[in-house]
């Protein structure tokens, strides 16, 4: 039997505003059984757009199989607010979350905060991995049972599957633990794009400092590649450096006007995709090259073996075949019954991700303390 496809698609829309024009996509990617959906998003004022992260919390109770990856951007933002959001969305999706990780490198999106100026790519990306790095420990500073709703006792949680990640990177110091339970995925997924350009042995340093963010931290890459041949030479360096799990999308724009179109993206996706797991497409109208898609191309592909029929498993990990990740903290020995500590038994008890002082009063947050530059 063939090796069955992975596919996505972008939902860009700029200009656009409206709850239903998002939904109605959506509810499009769903028909069609997609993996999951991407939305572009950033600080700069044009073109305007709705923030990405929202609007994929208003879509997570009106789909139910579809994963859900806005863009956000690591620059000007803090990682510990980042990785609330993103679990946030993981919790409302039920497991369906994951993480486009971008970048801002221009002077309005400078000025729009006013607290630094742009900085060079490799500096953005390499302050991007730091910041994927510190969302993960995060992500894992809950163990999964640390929730224990012992109304007898009137405990909450367990406070031994809390943790400290005491995160020290070349950009950020972040104490933690999250404020927010563990992700039912452990870890949403974490997408980053890169271009074979990136992977090329005179690369510039901002698409080297990409290409080792991803091979890092990410469990997709969205590729751009400008042929097959050359798709094929990055997808084997991608897996060289970040493992066999990764899990490689060939990023293609695609405008389904005609029956020559729909069978021209066919004939890519049925001929095998040089070396990649399936395609991310970037549609020019997405309503009209969503349907297309779900009513033309996809029950094609069903036909031929080559993709799903439905959803199976629960989670956008399940989709994807990537392993639920233990958490790097968690304990070796279970916590007796009876011991540990609720964050509601004292009045002198913290709150997670606040520092105390030597005599034990809360004084500040720590957990979004950045290095200075």
């Amino acid at each position: 039997m063939p090796r069955q496809l992975h596919l996505s698609a972008a939902l860009d829309s700029p200009g656009r505003f409206d709850a239903a024009h998002f939904t109605d996509l959506a509810r499009l990617a769903e028909r069609a059984t997609l993996d999951f959906v991407t939305l572009d998003d950033s600080y700069t004022p044009e073109p305007r757009r709705l923030d990405a992260l929202a609007t994929f919390a208003r879509l997570a109770p009106v789909t139910h199989g579809l994963g859900l990856v806005p863009t956000v951007t690591t620059t000007h933002t803090e990682p510990f607010h980042t990785s609330i959001a993103v679990n946030t969305l993981d919790w409302v999706s039920e497991g369906r979350a994951g993480w486009l990780v971008g970048v801002s490198d221009t002077e309005a999106e400078a000025r729009a905060f006013g607290r630094r100026g742009t900085a060079p790519a490799e500096t953005l990306w390499a302050e991007a991995a730091d910041a994927a790095d510190a969302a993960s420990r995060l992500w894992d500073s809950w163990e999964d049972d640390a929730e224990i709703r012992d109304t007898a006792t009137g405990r909450f949680v367990d406070r031994a599957k809390l943790h400290h990640i005491d995160f020290e990177g070349p950009y950020f110091s972040v104490r933690g633990p999250s404020i927010t339970p563990r992700p039912p995925q452990g870890r949403p997924v974490v997408a980053v794009t890169v271009a074979a350009a990136d992977l090329a042995p005179d690369a510039d340093p901002g698409g080297r400092a990409r290409v080792a963010t991803a091979a890092r931290h990410a469990d997709v890459v969205l590729l751009d590649a400008p042929d097959r041949a050359t798709r094929l030479t990055a997808a084997t360096e991608l897996r060289l450096r970040g493992g066999e799990a990764l899990r490689i999308l060939a990023r293609i724009p695609v405008a389904l006007t005609t029956a020559a179109a729909t069978a021209a993206l066919l004939t890519e996706a049925t001929e095998g995709g040089g070396g990649v797991d399936g395609f991310h497409l970037v549609p020019a109208d997405p309503a009209r090259d969503l349907a297309v898609l779900a009513d033309h191309v996809v029950p094609a592909l069903r036909e031929r073996g080559l993709f799903r029929t439905g959803y199976t498993g629960r989670t956008l990990r399940d989709r994807l075949g990537l392993a639920r990740p233990a958490s790097r903290y968690a304990s070796a020995a279970t916590t007796p019954a009876g011991t540990g500590t609720s964050t509601a038994e004292t009045s002198t008890t913290e709150p997670p991700g606040t520092e105390t002082s030597a005599a034990g009063t809360p004084t500040r947050p720590a957990a979004t303390a950045e290095v200075p530059r």
